[in-house]
């Protein structure tokens, strides 16, 4: 089938497909249909969702009927053009630790990597990476894309709490994770950054279109930032 596409996605949602892999070249089309959608739908717009390939847009169907939504996203596409302020987004700095005691799965992503410990930390570190969504709890990034060299498979057995603030990667994805939730994602480390604030405004550090780098720091230098030390426990 043609892309873009329109799909529902329930009573008060369309999932518009703009691309069908990941790319970092997509982002300038799903931010400018991001705009285009808050323009359009103005107070009958519930949320929108941009992912790597695709924007959910939540409406309310009291305002809006689902079919003239459908519509009306339609029209949006039909002369949609990339929006060249996409890549003006902040660039962050993540202090990281990285070290076995906070990053349990160093020493599995090296062996299946073929990298010594350290040629994984300096690939990681060494990459600017965009934020592409948001999702999976408030704040949660998800940037790419990772260096080929890394592409790890996400563990057959999620954790049922990974720490907060804790670093990963899974495919072709990095991410920090902003508070204490289960997870699937090989761990590499801990940042000292405070990823998810409520007195912040828009409460997440990291929005779609940023740049982030990750640092890498001694345990010195993570724990004078007020980044938290406790080793992971054991088969953890």
């Amino acid at each position: 089938m043609s892309l873009p596409r329109i799909e529902s996605a329930g009573l008060d949602a369309w999932l518009v497909r703009l691309f069908d892999r990941i790319d970092e070249a997509n982002l300038p089309w799903l931010t400018a249909l991001t705009r285009r959608c808050e323009a359009a739908f103005g107070e009958a717009l519930v949320d929108l969702v941009p992912s790597y390939t695709t924007l959910l847009v939540v409406f309310d169907p009291l305002r809006l009927a689902p079919q003239a939504a459908r519509h009306r996203l339609a029209q949006l596409l039909q002369d949609l053009a990339p929006d060249e302020n996409a890549a003006a987004g902040e660039i962050h700095e993540l202090p990281t630790w990285y070290d076995a005691s906070v990053g349990p799965d160093l020493a599995r992503v090296a062996e299946h990597t073929g990298l010594s410990v350290e040629a994984v930390i300096d690939c990681h570190a060494g990459t600017d990476y965009r934020v592409f969504a948001l999702g999976f709890a408030p704040g949660f990034a998800f940037m790419g894309l990772l260096d080929a060299r890394l592409e790890v498979p996400r563990l057959e057995t999620p954790r049922q709490r990974v720490p907060v603030n804790s670093v990963a990667i899974a495919g072709r994805q990095t991410a920090a994770y902003p508070a204490v939730t289960p997870g699937g994602w090989n761990l590499l480390g801990r940042t000292s950054a405070r990823l998810f604030d409520r007195d912040r405004d828009g409460f997440s550090l990291l929005r779609v279109g940023d740049r982030v780098r990750f640092v890498p720091v001694d345990r010195r230098t993570f724990e004078s930032q007020g980044g938290d030390a406790t080793p992971m426990e054991a088969g953890r």
